[in-house]
């Protein structure tokens, strides 16, 4: 053999490379297939995530109700006094604000806000309100939602009910769209950073099983959030913590219906 003609240190040398040789090609095999299984996997992740998110993002004209069937922006109660038009299981009242013009009524962590009397809605309608995130940071807020519940029971507390909008004001970039029947759930962008003490217009516009979410001036989501006979029960969330004296209001509701 040819190692046998060799000195035995030279021929332990040549070992030595054959075998560094040998692990280098199959680390460089292991190599491309792990990579090769990298891709792969963000590639069903990225189908998967992409398959979830419905963003418009785009800047969209909304038109109100002409048809007016609830309203309230508490200008006929003085500060400290409860709203009658408003359930909930905690506290419902109003207060003024030094910075901003108006009534406004502050949502309590951990509760849960509806209508005093459930309305009759109709096919095509509207729902636009006002909410007014204070405090020092947005981080210092949990997150709060808003929607259609499938019934007006302020018994219990629930972050998300029926079809929902859920604002992450801690994420501070982050909105979620959803259904529990059907059952639907979308990530949007939006940054609510800008929003901190400052008036956030939210609009809703429900035409039959279609809901469009407008924020501001954005169109956030479109698309079948109920199913055909679902109940219709507009609430609010409010957020479950707020910390360093954080806190969200809410004035000028207005439900609108189209003739």
């Amino acid at each position: 053999m040819l190692y046998a003609k060799l000195p035995a240190r030279f021929a332990c040398l040549l070992l030595l490379s054959a075998s560094l040789y040998s692990h280098a090609q199959l680390g460089a095999l292991w190599q491309k297939a792990k990579e090769k299984t990298e891709k792969a996997v963000d590639k069903v992740i990225a189908k998967k995530s992409n398959s979830r998110t419905v963003e418009t993002g785009e800047s969209a004209p909304f038109v109100q109700g002409n048809m007016p069937l609830f309203s309230e922006d508490f200008s006929g109660y003085a500060a400290g006094a409860t709203v009658s038009s408003v359930k909930s299981n905690g506290l419902a009242s109003v207060t003024g604000l030094k910075e901003h013009s108006g009534k406004w009524m502050p949502l309590e962590d951990k509760a849960i806000y509806k209508l005093n009397k459930a309305i009759p809605y109709p096919e095509h309608f509207t729902v636009t309100f006002d909410l007014l995130a204070t405090g020092d940071q947005v981080k210092d807020i949990a997150p709060l939602s808003f929607g259609f519940a499938p019934d007006n029971s302020t018994k219990e507390y629930t972050s998300n009910s029926g079809a929902y909008v859920e604002l992450q004001y801690y994420d501070t970039d982050m909105v979620n769209t959803g259904s529990k029947n059907p059952e639907k759930y979308a990530n949007n962008t939006f940054d609510l950073e800008p929003y901190l003490n400052t008036v956030l217009k939210a609009k809703l516009e429900v035409n039959g099983e279609r809901m469009t979410v407008y924020l501001g001036n954005r169109k956030i989501a479109d698309g079948i959030f109920f199913a055909p006979s679902a109940g219709k029960n507009f609430y609010l969330s409010a957020p479950w913590q707020y910390d360093n004296g954080a806190k969200v209001f809410v004035s000028n509701i207005r439900i609108a219906g189209f003739s």
